[in-house]
């Protein structure tokens, strides 16, 4: 099951895995609202890169999944389970990283 979540009116796109009952979350609707970035596409791709370079084994076990992109069409999305984000954003200096994990870990687990 796929939906989209808000953060502070912001839309988070995320999918629940019923077998390890996880939420998955679109790595780049995060990237958007942390950093506030025009391309969050483009500054994952150099965070990602930065990771794997620096050995950080997060980025290693990122799956891809189908979501729903802007334009309507299923594409392969980078996502993370709530775990996996948390580590993301200590990688990320924004101001909002704080409320986010808040929100993360309310929403992360709302399904438990």
């Amino acid at each position: 099951m796929s939906s989209i979540t808000l953060f502070e009116e912001k839309q988070v796109r995320r999918a629940w895995n019923a077998t390890e009952e996880k939420w998955y979350f679109a790595i780049v609707d995060v990237m958007a609202i942390l950093t506030d970035s025009p391309n969050p596409q483009v500054y994952w791709r150099v965070i990602k890169k930065r990771l794997k370079d620096e050995g950080n084994e997060t980025v290693t076990i990122c799956n891809g999944l189908k979501m729903t992109a802007a334009d309507g069409k299923q594409r392969l999305t980078d996502v993370a389970n709530t775990e996996q984000l948390l580590r993301l954003i200590q990688s990320i200096p924004s101001p909002k990283a704080e409320p986010f994990k808040r929100w993360l870990a309310k929403v992360g687990y709302e399904r438990l």
